[in-house]
């Protein structure tokens, strides 16, 4: 739900200051980033196909502050993360969604206190870290719910999810803010400051990630097309890796020829790249692929064999067929065979 402006908030928007000096250590896990882009697309699917009005009080904080009038912007979510600080080090493992209230923007405490309540019967280490929206910059609005969060942890952090597709951009559209007071103006104010994250994952998250990845295309797209661009991936993996050789392939050639000086640190890396692969020059080696090819190439030739009787043995069906129903016409000959 896009929060209501403050008078007072909007005259002095957050500022955000390049990097943290902090000096924590943040590691966000997979499973967050998940939730936070399934709670946006379903918030956008159902502004987008609205199936009753919201109750009068109370709304989820992903709908509109306009109610069923679809906004010309997309909408914004909020919730809350959780996880776990040890040390310097602040890894953030789950999120789950917060309600605000439509008219004052304000966070439902009984909402907060009842899930947070609920999720320390399942992890009891688990407490709340910060909380998460959607946009592509932070909003003036955004240091009214950061502040609220502060009664509960004293140094909350902000994670922003950029939902617009940009197919040039390489890293994750995601950015996490610190809040640090700062002196503007002569006074003292809150703003937000951009920290640095690494990716942290488990066994669980891995598969569940990796299961997502694999997931049908929406478009209807058949089993066959899966399995085109599975291809068409490995068959580009296998294409840099040839290209790459051959690149190792024609320093080496230059560098014998004297074209290029010898760089001994660089053979000795490329002898040890080379070393990795298996002693495939054996006597035995030889032996074991040769007879392993006679017996690929002799199943490939009986099944040749057998299909080709088969489609013999079809054509002759259907030759003796043709003249058993006429053997006036063909001068009273009999069958093929």
């Amino acid at each position: 739900m896009s929060t209501p402006s403050d008078p007072a908030a909007s005259a002095q928007p957050p500022s955000t200051a390049a990097t943290s000096s902090s000096g924590l250590t943040f590691k966000l896990h997979p499973l967050v980033i998940v939730n936070v882009s399934d709670h946006y697309t379903r918030v956008k699917a159902q502004a987008s196909f609205p199936a009753e009005a919201p109750s009068p009080g109370k709304a989820q904080a992903s709908c509109s502050a306009e109610g069923s009038s679809a906004p010309a912007e997309p909408p914004r979510v909020f919730g809350c993360v959780i996880g776990v600080q040890r040390g310097r080090t602040v890894e953030i493992f789950n999120s789950f969604e917060l309600v605000l209230d439509p008219v004052t923007g304000t966070l439902e405490r009984a909402f907060l206190e009842k899930k947070l309540e609920l999720y320390k019967k399942v992890f009891p280490e688990f407490y709340v870290l910060g909380w998460y929206s959607t946009g592509s910059d932070v909003q003036d609005t955004d240091i009214l719910i950061h502040k609220a969060l502060m009664d509960i942890n004293e140094s909350p952090v902000y994670l922003l999810l950029n939902p617009a597709i940009n197919h040039s951009q390489k890293d994750l559209p995601v950015t996490i803010y610190e809040s640090e007071l700062h002196v503007i103006d002569g006074g003292p104010q809150l703003i937000f400051v951009k920290s640095n994250y690494t990716i942290e994952t488990v066994e669980a998250e891995r598969i569940s990630v990796d299961h997502v990845a694999h997931l049908k295309p929406s478009d209807g797209g058949s089993a066959a097309t899966q399995l085109a661009a599975h291809l068409t991936g490995i068959h580009s993996a296998i294409k840099m890796l040839n290209s790459r050789v051959r690149v190792i392939q024609q320093y080496l050639g230059a560098m014998q020829k004297g074209d290029i000086p010898l760089d001994n640190s660089l053979l000795r890396q490329v002898s040890s790249l080379v070393r990795r692969l298996p002693a495939m020059e054996s006597e035995k080696f030889q032996d074991d692929f040769l007879t392993e090819y006679n017996d690929t190439l002799l199943m490939t030739y009986l099944a040749m064999f057998t299909n080709c009787s088969s489609t013999m043995n079809e054509l002759v069906e259907k030759f003796n067929t043709t003249y058993e129903r006429s053997p006036a016409r063909r001068g009273g000959r009999g069958a093929f065979m």
